[in-house]
């Protein structure tokens, strides 16, 4: 059974603003699914149809194999949110903010061993209102996690986390996901969607562009990929020429760049240029995610204003819709 189906769902905003435009999204269990798009592309907007703090327009949403919209508590009960811009009263401890979402829940976990996986065991009786914005985000994925939920729904996880601090999130995330737990991860820190995602979906304009894995849409969105050989002397290019799917060939100093035009010609690059030099170091560099993310959604409103002022038409940018 998916952890989470949508089928057609749709929201509208006043007249004629489309957030979220016919999804049709399948996240199965124990899978961590990374949620990407520019600001405006409905990713918020979905999650709250999700959690039922607004109703769609049209389509329904499953989660946990319950409808989103006819039972939103049974649902509750059974996954852990941590959303963005999470508040505090400053006047409450870690512990006693831990204590209060075990109650809640009706859960018979130990504030102490929460507090703990997520890393502020040591300042849990330090009044919150005195934590870095990395404490109290690890506090908040701490409270998320109370009550072994079956789903963990992440939105923007890593905001004002250090690099140690992304790292043991990650960690955390991928041990919960080994125990079954699946993970809705909304990000826009596509290294770490990278690190730790299975697959990724990727919203744009309201409507659901890709969805698959990494590598797959690497494979889809085509584009150059650049090799790097370092040779024992010298080199130069060989004749790549020659090679089928070789773009670019450049030299600089013991390096051999080579630009192609599918991945897979890196192989035949190799061999090649193996039977004529001393290869002693290879660097290869895939389509990164960023550049993915760009090919998916044309930019997103930044190449749009960009477009806009090129043109010179001096119309205003359309508003985020907020849910």
């Amino acid at each position: 059974m998916p952890s989470i189906q949508t089928n057609g769902l749709t929201k509208v905003f006043g007249e004629d603003v489309v957030a979220v435009d016919d999804l049709d999204l399948t996240i199965e269990e124990g899978e961590i699914f990374g949620f990407l798009g520019p600001n405006g592309a409905g990713k918020s907007t979905t999650i709250n149809m999700l959690l039922d703090f607004i109703r769609p327009t049209e389509g329904s949403a499953q989660v946990l194999g319950i409808d989103a919209q006819e039972e939103p508590k049974r649902i509750r009960e059974r996954i852990g949110v941590l959303p963005e811009g999470f508040g505090y009263d400053g006047n409450l401890t870690a512990r006693e903010y831990v204590e209060w979402t075990i109650q809640t829940k009706g859960a018979s976990d130990d504030p102490a061993e929460i507090l703990d996986e997520v890393g502020i065991l040591d300042d849990a009786d330090r009044k919150v209102g005195g934590y870095s914005k990395g404490m109290q985000q690890r506090l908040a994925f701490g409270m998320s996690l109370v009550g072994d939920p079956d789903l963990l729904i992440l939105d923007e996880p890593s905001s004002g986390l250090d690099p140690n601090g992304i790292q043991h999130m990650r960690e955390v995330i991928r041990e919960r996901a080994d125990d079954g737990t699946t993970v809705f991860f909304s990000s826009h820190i596509l290294s770490e969607v990278e690190a730790v995602c299975d697959r990724v979906g990727v919203m744009n304009e309201g409507r659901m562009v890709a969805v698959d894995t990494i590598d797959s849409l690497r494979d889809q969105a085509g584009g150059t990929a650049t090799i790097d050989l370092e040779c024992a002397s010298e080199p130069d290019n060989f004749g790549l020429g020659s090679v089928g799917g070789v773009v670019d060939v450049t030299v600089e100093e013991s390096v051999l760049s080579v630009e192609v035009e599918d991945p897979s010609v890196k192989v035949d690059v190799v061999e090649h240029v193996s039977d004529q030099a001393d290869v002693v170091d290879i660097l290869s560099e895939s389509t990164s995610l960023e550049e993915l993310f760009n090919t998916y959604t044309g930019g997103g409103r930044d190449s749009d204003r960009a477009a806009g002022e090129a043109e010179g038409d001096g119309l205003a940018e359309p508003q985020e819709v907020s849910a």
